[in-house]
């Protein structure tokens, strides 16, 4: 499959998995790089996640059986990367040790998924997001003063500490095997991504700039100019405005600047009463009213969307932020963007298997053989 992207002409092989690992591959292939995704024989009948799934190729293979281990073995000697989400020592015993692996493929690049790393006291524990950003103090940061914190879906450990992390490890160590003709193994851990994702607040926290309260710092809705407010349609606005003229701006157009002192605005004795007033003066109007009021305004002031409002604004729709698929489904639009080597429209998400015969005949397999490989049940 020929790519459309700065990515083109890479392969990659996922082992399939489900969270951070497809997500790294997405992006991925996304960028114009070929994914071909190894799906499980249990996973033949399973719905495709139309986004997150996008962009591949798939095979069924029974990794468990010698001739389905040799199949993705020999798809992977042509490949510039894998990608797997195993618990540490699972690809090994499946016949997929990274350094025999590299015997084969010198160049190859082996990406590791893990919530805790390969190695460590919780190397071989179960886990999921809330338990890898609980671990580098993130989760710890995010909620309301005085209440538990709030799991921020699982896009802090899985998405950008997991996925979005081993994606830029995988591509630089792609960069480095094509100068240097040697491939290597890239460890990602989501507690360690998490904690990376978490580096300006631990600098404001050295700093004395940051306490470990929740909701007492300007950037976790301590502060009243740096909030969600509810409008009079029950829908909400959010609003940002840490420098002095966008603060000038908000008080402004909210029509509160007999009761706000501007030169108040850091004060932390202030926020209560500041926080009453914004609370108030939102709900005198509905959303969009108050999007009509700031239209034109530096206030850092916006509504807040719901998923199925995304493609309708005005911005968005402008820049073809998002996208709906074939079947109704809304799409982020691949990012960032490049002007010499554009992304084009990923395809749709395949079904489990879609393109094992291709792709066994594009590795050498004949007739014969696929179909033997397909009675024995080895694919599928």
């Amino acid at each position: 499959m020929v790519g459309h992207g700065p990515l083109a002409g890479v392969r990659v092989v996922e082992l399939g998995g489900i969270g951070p690992v497809p997500f790294a591959a997405m992006l991925l292939a996304d960028l114009g790089a070929e994914v071909i995704r190894v799906h499980r024989p249990a996973d033949r009948d399973a719905r495709p996640n139309p986004v997150l799934d996008r962009g591949r190729r798939s095979l069924v293979v029974d990794l468990k059986n010698p001739r389905g281990a040799a199949v993705v073995r020999a798809l992977i000697d042509t490949a510039d990367a894998v990608l797997e989400g195993f618990r540490p020592g699972v690809a090994e015993r499946l016949g997929f040790d990274p350094v025999t692996l590299a015997e084969r493929n010198p160049r190859l690049v082996f990406g590791r998924m893990t919530g805790f790393g390969q190695d460590g006291p919780l190397a071989m524990r179960a886990g999921h997001d809330i338990n890898y950003i609980a671990l580098s103090g993130a989760l710890g940061a995010i909620g309301r003063a005085g209440q538990p914190p709030t799991p921020p879906l699982n896009l802090v450990g899985d998405f950008g500490g997991g996925g979005m992390l081993l994606a830029l490890g995988v591509l630089a160590a792609v960069l480095n095997a094509r100068a240097s003709g040697g491939g290597q193994v890239v460890d990602a851990a989501m507690v360690e991504g998490s904690g990376l994702l978490m580096s300006m607040i631990y600098g404001r926290y050295a700093q004395g700039a940051w306490t470990v309260n929740r909701g007492e710092n300007v950037l976790d809705g301590g502060a009243p100019f740096y909030d969600t407010y509810e409008c009079a349609d029950g829908k909400h606005m959010a609003v940002g405005a840490i420098e002095p003229q966008f603060f000038a701006n908000l008080v402004a157009v909210l029509g509160v600047a007999g009761r706000i002192d501007l030169a108040a605005q850091r004060d932390p004795a202030t926020w209560p009463a500041m926080r009453e007033s914004f609370a108030k003066a939102f709900m005198d109007a509905t959303r969009e009213e108050w999007v009509e009021r700031f239209s034109g305004t530096d206030a850092c002031v916006t509504p807040v969307l719901t998923m199925d409002e995304v493609l309708s604004h005005p911005h968005n729709a402008s820049r073809k932020s998002f996208f709906t698929d074939s079947e109704g489904a809304i799409h982020p639009a691949p990012a960032p963007r490049f002007d010499a080597t554009p992304s084009s429209r990923p395809r749709p998400a395949p079904a489990p298997g879609r393109d094992t015969r291709a792709i066994l005949s594009e590795l050498g397999h004949t007739p014969e053989d696929i179909e033997s490989l397909l009675g024995e049940g080895v694919v599928r």
